[in-house]
């Protein structure tokens, strides 16, 4: 009785954040992931105007074209994965979610295999997917392998993200996140797998984070 009397005082406390709210912490999210890339060239652009060296130079543009590449591939996948991505009811192609999130997620230490059929599907299912490789990559840190696999077929078909690399662990206050039926405390940090958790309510699934041996599995059902 008194676990349940805790639940229900706690979501009192921390009642789910309105719409407004939401969309503010979901532009808070965006925000973070391009602050490093678009200052990395704003960096090299002072470079730049400071009359470099030829080496300097190059440097600096070097570090401008990695940067825009950078910054235009999260903003694709943002655009994706946060955004509107076309009108209420559109399907998106599942080779297009693929490039954007080998652009995204792909680098020197992470790689990406995909082994999804190519259709169109659902837009809020694509949206669900992407948002789960996000989940899959906070999971190891050090990098490693991210697998996209179907689980049924057509239709009916949902996902599972399989994440292996050094040291995969399960972040339990998203576990939590991901579990719960309280909003609990939900900031800029909590917002994705909260977001996650309602794109997954509105396909009429549940989304489940848990280890399989070494690896760490993300499974849409």
């Amino acid at each position: 009785m008194s676990d349940t009397l805790s639940s229900s005082t706690q979501a009192a406390a921390n009642p789910a954040p309105d719409t407004l709210e939401l969309a503010a912490l979901l532009c808070s999210r965006v925000c973070h992931d391009l602050i490093s890339p678009v200052g990395a060239i704003v960096n090299g652009l002072e470079v730049m105007d400071d009359n470099p060296s030829p080496e300097d130079r190059e440097f600096a543009l070097d570090l401008i074209r990695k940067s825009a590449k950078t910054a235009s591939a999260r903003l694709q996948f943002c655009r994706l994965a946060f955004g509107a991505a076309g009108s209420a009811g559109a399907q998106i192609d599942l080779g297009d979610a693929e490039n954007m999130a080998r652009g995204h997620l792909e680098d020197a230490k992470t790689k990406l295999t995909w082994n999804l059929p190519r259709l169109l599907l659902a837009k809020n299912r694509v949206k669900l997917l992407l948002n789960m490789l996000v989940i899959a990559q906070q999971t190891i840190p050090r990098g490693g392998m991210l697998s996209v696999d179907p689980v049924g077929e057509g239709e009916a078909m949902t996902f599972r993200v399989t994440a292996t690399g050094m040291n995969a662990r399960l972040p339990q206050a998203i576990v939590e996140m991901l579990a719960s039926e309280q909003a609990a405390m939900v900031d800029a940090h909590a917002v994705q797998p909260y977001y996650t958790r309602l794109l997954a309510q509105s396909c009429g699934w549940k989304v489940s984070l848990a280890m399989d041996g070494d690896a760490v599995v993300v499974t849409a059902g």
